[in-house]
């Protein structure tokens, strides 16, 4: 059912993962932001950030995802969920990982 990896729907059976989703981020965040902040939870291993900083069309919201080194961080993360960062409440959710 899951054939792409990413956006795992909530409530669907998902094994011990190191990555998360965040979702309803502000346009005007950053890459190094999202680093600084879910840094302090964990080592992280990979962040994307989409759309990139340097992408040249402007974009009401952003969503980025981040693996960790131990799968661990992944519930500490999630208790940032509507913690309000820039001007929007975080959405955080684990997300199945995609080699």
């Amino acid at each position: 059912m899951n054939s792409g990896g990413i956006g795992v729907p909530l409530g669907f059976p998902l094994g011990p993962t190191s990555v998360i989703q965040v979702t309803n981020l502000s346009s005007a965040v950053t890459s190094e932001q999202m680093r600084t902040l879910f840094g302090f939870l964990g080592e992280i291993e990979e962040l994307r950030l989409y759309p990139p900083d340097n992408a040249p069309l402007a974009f009401s919201s952003k969503v980025c995802y981040i693996k960790f080194r131990e799968a661990s961080s992944v519930g500490v993360a999630q208790h940032l969920t509507n913690t309000v960062f820039i001007d929007r409440a975080l959405i955080v959710v684990p997300c199945a990982e995609d080699d």
